[in-house]
């Protein structure tokens, strides 16, 4: 399903009320995946967003199915070179001055979760999620017809010198622990084997070989609601304002008065999840991580494969034939108009790494990307009420992390298992 075919959908009829059996609210990635994977289990689903599909992260982020980030944000290494990063306004961390008062409880319970006895048990629940995920991908990807969309060249971590490198070593040794593959390279010639036309001062790097990557995010989440609808799957533009407890059902209210009341809900709306949560009462220290890219036209560059340079917090991606890069954080709220120079910054520096990288006629973007303090998700049933399930916060892992968070749904709603504690929204209530 295209854009133009979304917005031909004609919205839900106003001032009236219908009943549906399972409700999905939030058209990303999550959201969808989710809503087929029910949809194949035998619910009958209806999935409404509020804008357009995808039209967050899962629109314009790096296409990575990151199964090797088992190690979470929330970490004493992150807090240790945060203070140099928050020192450029245009490197890998911002917060903008205006917003960090309201950042302060999110930012405490971020020091918290980066003790390192919380560290390890977050490391553990990430890694496993991520291998459930691994293993559920494929399903999902029959499920859509989207196999061919699929590839495996790997990623390709650059270094900007020997010291980065060896001290990125603790890291990657953590990572093997969990199975994780790579391999370490030294020398430019090494390197330039996996990827031509770097600049030749790169002398180190680290190489994943079971790091997959997508043709377009946004095609694969296309995808997903075309084979949705295609197996009689519902989709509906509405905008949910709140939810009601009934005895009947869970009763949505949307913003032009119309009513939903489904046997279930599964709320999936990305970094906006916090604010419909509230209206039972529970409240998340869910924020918006700002990412920002440039997308380059085909011809812009022979990228081989997907390249890390973690010392800069971005990524160079092959993307629907083109060349994407992009990454970092921002704090700064959902509403903040975007600053396009954190675009421009990593795309200069892209060209630094990158001699022959033709930087014209690119499309800049910025999303949200949904994060809580311990960088793991919520999944799961809601204390308040277990007809609603909790599916949001998956920070840079939602693409990654979506096929194992439809199957975790869909076993709630079939009554086959409860997610693991660890993911549990009663970890903030």
């Amino acid at each position: 399903m295209t854009d133009e075919e979304w917005e031909q959908l004609p919205p839900l009829e106003a001032g009236c009320m219908r009943a549906v059996q399972t409700l999905v609210i939030g058209g990303g990635i999550v959201g969808l995946a989710c809503a087929l994977r029910l949809q194949a289990a035998g619910q009958q689903v209806l999935l409404i967003e509020r804008e357009r599909l995808a039209a967050g992260a899962s629109r314009g982020n790096a296409g990575a199915l990151a199964f090797s980030d088992v190690l979470p944000l929330a970490s004493p290494g992150i807090l240790r070179q945060a203070p140099r990063w928050l020192l450029d306004p245009l490197g890998p961390l911002s917060l903008r001055p205006t917003y960090a008062p309201a950042m302060l409880p999110w930012l405490w319970q971020f020091w918290r979760a980066s003790q390192p006895a919380r560290v390890a048990a977050s490391t553990q629940a990430q890694a496993a999620l991520l291998a459930q995920s691994a293993a559920e991908w494929p399903a999902l990807l029959r499920l859509a017809g989207a196999q061919d969309q699929l590839h495996d060249g790997g990623n390709l971590h650059l270094y900007d010198s020997e010291a980065q490198w060896r001290a990125a070593q603790a890291s990657w040794a953590q990572r093997a622990e969990y199975g994780i593959a790579f391999q370490n390279l030294e020398g430019a010639d090494a390197l330039a084997a996996l990827q031509p036309g770097l600049n030749p001062a790169l002398r180190h790097g680290v190489f994943v070989p079971h790091w997959q990557t997508v043709d377009d995010p946004l095609r694969l989440c296309h995808s997903l609601a075309q084979a949705f609808v295609a197996r009689g799957g519902r989709l509906a533009r509405a905008e949910a304002q709140t939810l009601l407890r009934e005895s009947r059902g869970l009763m949505l209210q949307l913003a032009d008065g119309s009513l939903l009341l489904a046997q279930r809900v599964l709320l999936c709306a990305g970094p906006w999840s916090h604010r419909l949560a509230a209206s039972l009462g529970e409240r998340f220290p869910l924020e918006a991580e700002r990412g920002y890219n440039t997308t380059l036209p085909p011809g812009a560059f022979p990228l081989q494969r997907q390249l890390t340079f973690p010392g800069h917090g971005f990524v160079v991606t092959p993307i629907a034939g083109g060349v994407r890069v992009g990454g970092a954080v921002e704090f700064a709220g959902l509403e903040a108009a975007p600053n396009y120079a954190r675009a421009d910054a990593m795309l200069a520096r892209a060209r630094r790494f990158l001699p022959g990288l033709r930087t014209e006629g690119g499309t800049q973007w910025m999303g949200c990307r949904p994060s809580l303090p311990d960088s793991l998700p919520v999944i799961g049933p809601s204390p308040a009420d277990d007809r609603l399930f909790y599916a949001f916060g998956h920070g840079h892992l939602g693409l990654t992390q979506a096929a194992a968070t439809a199957r975790l749904a869909a076993d709630w709603v079939l009554a086959q298992g409860r997610p693991p504690a660890a993911f549990a929204p009663s970890r903030f209530l």
